[in-house]
């Protein structure tokens, strides 16, 4: 396959195979969120039949960095869980699941195993807890205190925590039990402060309580924020190789002011802390991409994509890790490749993306936020100005919300060809959609609706036209309106539009002579996004309109790096 050779060319082969007077305990407080614990329900995260049949559960090679020691005398049963566990902390919770559960098929009596089971069978910091997993779950947490007479007190304790979060019948909002459980672990971690695992589960029940709400829209902590943020630090401080303290700790910065902080985490994936956890290779993309490292993003999505390729392949994987997290990679490919100017990873990670997603899996319940990854194609076409592509593809637009974007899509590229009467048929259709309220149920994650996003690809569309027709104060302001609709989007990684609106303004405003407005807004981009080369090319430009050589050759002098590794020739903060 030409994606793979490309790949070979770029990374070395990642070998992966499944085989058959102590400080004061850290207060962090709970408080009411903003938003519900219950705020999505995850997608099947279990494969029921192969629980039900006699199944081996696989060994995956870069995952042995952890040792939870239990009470078990079979090595074996002590790597499954120690796998699961590390598992758990890279996210991968059906994988997890079976580490455990088969575990505890080797051995019946060991507690820990159905501890383990039960726990990962819970919500997450990406996903509300899966109907079908309450009785499983509720079953396995009985089953660990019915054998926990053989466990040591410190597994009772953790095992009698776990009790709280589930109840035997599903609950439609589970933030009473989500609270209890906290609280619980709480506890656990005050009277075993020195257990690194113990206070990176602690510190993880806090942060499910607040799912992607750490920060306000300004980068500040919210009130339950900086007691994490403490106990992740004393805990990476004393144990440097901690999986899941590294992992949250990307989480808990990445929408703050300062997500620099997590740049030694960063460095630890990048370095292969956990070799055989994709995700825990992709995790240092959602620092770089705030701190303007995107080439460095791209790396790591890449190698990303190389182990869990070999993982979802090798060891059948199931559940939403390969239906959501594995295709994440390419997702954030095409984000992090197009800030650096790398259209050949950029297009490839969009394409890889759209391939993954099957159109009838996107029309289900639940899986909505597929209708945008299928759409990314789209997207990236119209930041690199391929207008012919745009109006070549054949991706499904029969669903709402892919046929809106094709439509805003469409209408660019004729816009790109000069063919103002064709772009404004586009523009027609896509007003038409853009109206239907089904939009607003239809949401990414449950972070952000539809709607807001086909509510800028309309103002974008409409803007665009306007200034090809010379009317620049009417297109400023649709861009300006679309400016703050994206501003106002809920934080997400990589951002939900594709790609900042202020590369239109700018581009737009130097057209109308506004180049003073034009820097600014450039200046406002390079906030949002440091160090990206197209808004320091938009500078370029309003430096060079406005006749400031010295400010032209500073911008000349950042673009030396921030476009270093860029394959495209632009001369705005937009092509066209």
């Amino acid at each position: 396959m030409k994606r793979m050779r490309f790949l070979m060319m770029l990374l070395a082969v990642t070998v992966f195979s499944c085989k058959n007077s102590e400080p004061a305990p850290q207060e962090v407080e709970v408080k009411e969120p903003l938003v519900s614990s219950s705020y999505g329900c995850a997608p099947k995260t279990v494969d029921s039949e192969w629980y039900e049949g006699d199944n081996k559960a696989p060994i995956i090679d870069g995952l042995d960095v952890l040792h939870y020691p239990i009470s078990t005398i079979d090595p074996e049963v002590q790597k499954y869980f120690d796998q699961g566990l590390v598992l758990s902390y890279g996210f991968n919770h059906a994988e997890a699941a079976r580490s455990f559960y088969y575990a505890a098929k080797l051995d019946p009596d060991c507690a820990m195993c159905y501890w383990g089971f039960a726990l990962v069978l819970g919500p997450n910091y990406n996903a509300g807890m899966e109907p079908d997993n309450y009785e499983r779950a509720y079953e396995a947490v009985q089953k660990a205190v019915e054998l926990s007479g053989k466990a040591t007190e410190k597994e009772q304790a953790l095992i009698n925590a776990l009790t709280s979060r589930y109840v035997a019948e599903p609950v439609e909002d589970r933030r009473d039990l989500d609270v209890a459980y906290s609280t619980a672990m709480k506890a656990v971690y005050e009277k075993y402060p020195d257990d690194p695992d113990i206070a990176a589960l602690y510190a993880e029940s806090v942060m499910d309580l607040y799912p992607w709400n750490l920060y306000d829209k300004d980068g500040e902590p919210r009130e339950w924020t900086p007691g994490v943020i403490t106990l992740l630090e004393k805990l990476m401080k004393e144990n440097p190789d901690h999986p899941g303290a590294h992992h949250f700790y990307i989480h808990a910065t990445e929408a703050s002011n300062a997500p620099e902080r997590a740049l030694a985490s960063a460095k630890k994936f990048d370095d292969g802390l956990v070799p055989g956890a994709g995700h825990l290779m992709h995790m240092p993309a959602h620092t770089y991409i705030q701190t303007g490292d995107y080439h460095k993003g791209s790396l790591a999505n890449l190698r990303a994509v190389e182990v869990d390729s070999a993982y979802v392949t090798l060891c059948h994987a199931q559940g939403i890790y390969p239906l959501a997290y594995y295709p994440h990679n390419y997702h954030f490919l095409a984000a992090t490749a197009t800030l650096e100017g790398n259209s050949t990873w950029a297009f490839m990670g969009a394409e890889e993306l759209a391939e993954r997603i099957h159109p009838d899996v996107m029309k289900e319940p639940g899986w909505g936020t597929l209708q945008h990854y299928y759409m990314i194609p789209y997207f990236v076409d119209v930041k690199f100005g391929k207008w012919d592509k745009i109006l070549a593809r054949k991706l499904s637009d029969s669903l709402l919300y892919p046929k809106a974007i094709s439509h805003y899509a469409r209408g660019m590229a004729y816009l790109g060809k000069k063919d103002l009467p064709k772009a404004k048929k586009e523009l027609k259709k896509l007003e038409v959609l853009a109206k239907d309220e089904q939009l607003k149920e239809m949401k990414l994650w449950e972070i952000n609706t539809m709607h807001s996003i086909v509510e800028i690809a309309e103002k974008v569309l409409r803007g665009e036209i306007l200034a090809s027709e010379g009317k620049f104060d009417e297109s400023i302001t649709q861009l300006r309106e679309a400016v703050v609709l994206e501003d106002a989007l809920n934080f997400q990684e990589p951002p939900d539009w594709f790609f900042s609106v202020r590369h239109n303004l700018g581009a737009v405003q130097i057209e109308a002579g506004k180049y003073d407005d034009a820097v600014k807004t450039y200046e406002e981009d390079l906030e949002i996004y440091p160090k990206n080369g197209w808004a320091q090319h938009g500078l370029k430009l309003a430096y060079q309109k406005m006749d400031n050589q010295s400010k032209m050759k500073e911008m000349e002098a950042l673009l030396k790096d921030s476009w270093a590794t860029a394959d495209v020739v632009i001369e705005s903060s937009r092509t066209k």
